[in-house]
């Protein structure tokens, strides 16, 4: 099938001539001609799919054919994203297929100023992009309603209840009219996922699944490195010295922190790169993509804000800084190489207190990620020694505060009788040389008495001796020397 056979007017048949679509994905393929008849959807799609085409077009389509006008502080379509990149991603997409008509599209989220925002909103707006939290503050503004809504579109929802936004959905979704259109976008689709579309989809949606579950892109080769935590920086530095071809490398780490720690790591060693993460204002953020996806950098380190909805083209390596404790998240990590039918090469660092996540991750891809290259490991410097209370940190949470204990006292147990032996020892030196100071001292004092006595009275404008200089100190002297020689 091409997108020329599909029932889609002459301004959005003209708009995917101009973005280069000739052949529909899978996911197109079976979700447009469903939509275009008016049917809710149940969509299960990883990312890179062409889902945002398959709901957007179809959408735009019954825009068109509806012969309404949108009225002031409403929407008429409604799609919900758990992150700004997305949501502007998203309201890309919108723009151009709807290039050359006269539907409206503006974006909303949290992270910059409202104002922008409500003037767009004063008119209203044919489709309205728009993340969770600022929506509902909108609303709470009176800025927009949804009381006209015909389309409402929730995707990514699984990052969605990741990510905390389950009352922010329900709050929206109980604000919505009856008589709607839903399409439910979903990665994954666990039983909580279930209930969740139940609540918003009208019976018996269409169902359309484009491939098995979490399961990775087969055109991407994985490679794994076990190494500890605190060589980890050394490790990417090296990797990246010794292959110039990675060009366009992610870094996805699991805090903040982290991805600005990388960041200096791989500066100092001359290499370009950049973070981005929730920390990072909203033109910070866009500011590093931008030159991401120009190449002026090399490296993009970012948290798992940018796992699901980061749209770069040519991303040659993606690595796994850190492991994630979703094993789902590794899956969207991953998929931001091998995009468009490339290959791509995901690289993962496993620590120890790590394995049971990679034992979690290989058993829901069912495969099983071959090591790298072990002769690297030669040209790193060696590995630190671990403390407990260094295990305890790296856990991650793992470890209670009774076994973090139990642990330590452990592990004092076992050098406790090198340790007192040597505190004995170092308790007898030190004693000993207080007690041969101290008589040192007395003799000293005993020597330079007389010789303070017989010392001349300082006239006026003398100098004081120096310290080092005075009677009692040269005594000292001589009698250390005649110690000494006797």
């Amino acid at each position: 099938m091409k997108f020329e056979e599909l029932p889609l007017a002459n301004p959005l048949q003209r708009a995917v001539r101009a973005v280069g679509y000739e052949t529909p994905t899978p996911i197109q393929e079976r979700s447009i001609p469903s939509l275009l008849e008016g049917k809710d959807l149940l969509g299960i799609a990883q990312t890179g799919t062409g889902k945002t085409a398959a709901f957007a077009l179809p959408i735009l389509q019954r825009l068109l054919d509806s012969g309404k006008f949108r009225s002031p502080k409403t929407c008429r379509a409604l799609i919900l994203l758990p992150t700004r990149e997305l949501a502007i991603q998203v309201e890309d997409c919108f723009k151009q297929y709807a290039q050359f008509t006269a539907i409206s599209t503006t974006c909303i989220f949290g992270g910059v100023g409202d104002a922008p925002q409500k003037r767009n909103l004063i008119r209203g707006v044919d489709v309205l992009v728009a993340t969770p939290g600022r929506l509902l503050d909108l609303i709470g503004q009176k800025a927009v309603s949804l009381k006209k809504l015909e389309f409402f579109v929730l995707d990514e929802a699984d990052r969605m209840l990741d990510m905390g936004f389950i009352h922010d959905i329900r709050k929206v979704v109980a604000m919505l009219p009856q008589n709607r259109q839903n399409l439910f976008f979903s990665a994954t689709m666990p039983d909580e996922i279930l209930k969740l579309a139940s609540t918003i989809l009208r019976p018996n949606p269409v169902q359309v699944e484009v491939a098995p579950q979490s399961t990775p892109i087969e055109r991407i080769r994985q490679e794994l490195y076990r190494i500890d935590k605190r060589r980890k920086g050394a490790l990417l530095k090296e990797l990246l010295a010794e292959h110039p071809e990675m060009k366009k490398v992610l870094v996805f780490c699991r805090t903040k922190h982290g991805a600005d720690k990388i960041v200096r790591v791989l500066e100092k060693a001359g290499i370009k790169c950049a973070a981005i993460h929730g920390n990072k204002s909203q033109n910070r953020r866009q500011e590093a993509l931008g030159n991401f996806k120009c190449e002026q950098i090399r490296v993009l380190v970012a948290t798992d804000i940018a796992a699901r909805g980061i749209d770069v083209d040519d991303v040659s390596h993606v690595f796994n800084y850190d492991l994630p404790n979703e094993h789902e998240t590794f899956v969207h990590r991953i998929g931001r190489t091998a995009r468009a039918g490339k290959e791509g090469v995901a690289i993962s660092f496993c620590s120890p207190d790590e394995e049971s996540d990679l034992r979690g991750i290989e058993k829901l891809t069912r495969v099983k990620i071959p090591e790298g290259d072990k002769s690297i490991y030669d040209k790193l410097p060696p590995p630190q020694k671990e403390t407990a209370e260094s295990m305890m940190r790296n856990s991650r949470g793992r470890m209670s505060r009774e076994e973090a204990q139990a642990r330590a006292a452990e592990t004092r147990e076992k050098h406790s009788h090198h340790g007192n032996r040597d505190n004995r020892r170092n308790n007898e030196n030190r004693e000993n040389s207080r007690a041969n100071m101290n008589v040192e001292n007395a003799q000293a004092h005993q020597n330079a008495a007389p010789v303070r006595q017989n010392q001349p009275k300082q006239e006026n404008g003398e100098r004081r001796h120096h310290r080092r200089n005075r009677p009692g100190s040269r005594a000292r002297r001589r009698m250390r020397e005649a110690q000494s020689q006797g």
